[in-house]
Parts: C-alpha cells; sequence; structure tokens
C-alpha cells in the first residue's frame, strides 16, 4: 500500500487578527454575564436575596428580577404554597388512583399507647412558610427538624 504522507509543517493555518478574537471572547462573557443576572420568581415564591452571602431585604417578589451575576445567589421559598410531611406512608403519584410507596415507613408510625398497646399512627401535617429568612436561615436542615419536632409531639400526644 502506498500511503501520501502529510508534512505538517508545510499546512497553512487561516490567519486571524487578534481583535476578532478579543471581540468573540468579549462577546461570550457578555452573554454569561446577561445569562446569569436574570431571574424569575413564580407567583407562589418569594425570592430571598443574599449579596456574597449577606441576607438583603425586602424578598423579591413574583416576576422577572434582575441580579448582579455571580455575587447575588437568589433562593426561591414557595409561601403561598401549602406544604405537607406524610408521616408512616409516602405518595408516589397522586391522583384519582393514588400510588403510595411500597416501602414500609414502620418506624415513623409504629407506636405505644398509655395504656401499653401498640398503635399504627398514619398522619399528614401541612403547613405554611410564613417567615422566608427565618425559614432560611434560622433553622438547619428545616424539614428534618420540622418531622422530628411533629413526630415527637404525635408520640406524646398517642403515648398520654
Amino acid at each position: 500500500m502506498d500511503r501520501d504522507i502529510i508534512d505538517i509543517s508545510k499546512v497553512q493555518l487561516p490567519n486571524i487578527p487578534p481583535r476578532l478574537i478579543l471581540l468573540g471572547l468579549a462577546g461570550i462573557v457578555g452573554v454569561l454575564l446577561a445569562w446569569n443576572s436574570f431571574y424569575q420568581i413564580q407567583p407562589e415564591e418569594v425570592g430571598v436575596i443574599r449579596r456574597l452571602g449577606q441576607y438583603i431585604e425586602p424578598p423579591a417578589q413574583p416576576g422577572l428580577r434582575f441580579k448582579l451575576p455571580f455575587i447575588d445567589v437568589v433562593d426561591k421559598v414557595p409561601v403561598q404554597r401549602q406544604l405537607k410531611l406524610e408521616f408512616g406512608f409516602r405518595t408516589q403519584e397522586a391522583g384519582v388512583r393514588t400510588v403510595y410507596s411500597p416501602q414500609a415507613f414502620v418506624g415513623e408510625s409504629l407506636m405505644l399507647t398509655g395504656d401499653l398497646n401498640v398503635a399504627v399512627v398514619e398522619w399528614i401535617i401541612q403547613y405554611r412558610v410564613s417567615d422566608p429568612e427565618k425559614y432560611l436561615f434560622r433553622v438547619r436542615n428545616v424539614t428534618d427538624t420540622f418531622r422530628d419536632m411533629t413526630e415527637a409531639v404525635v408520640r406524646a400526644v398517642v403515648g398520654d
């Protein structure tokens, strides 16, 4: 077999002026800044803005908003939506024919009553966030803390 050998040293690269390269880089940086400068808050949410880690008041209301790119961080908190926690079961898909998780959550639903009987108690807690600042910054791991607190209260009531 006879192969053609190409000498790389004789290959001519296109001559791109440095000004065009700088314009291209500036364009890419401009698009990244514009892309990272705007955010949208949904009607049931408020946006909590942290500038370099410090909370800025007041929370951003619904709509299209502007933030300082790479400096501001926006946390969206659902304040109008009713949130829920399920104990003893988990809903996988809600609807006309609700589908529940096949995994057993006996550890959180099995309780001992005051007269030493064993009861399986399943319940749902519904709540709303009233203060987004406290929700985000005053409690570490809010969902787990709220879940543990609720379980302790229900166990105390069932135990009595």
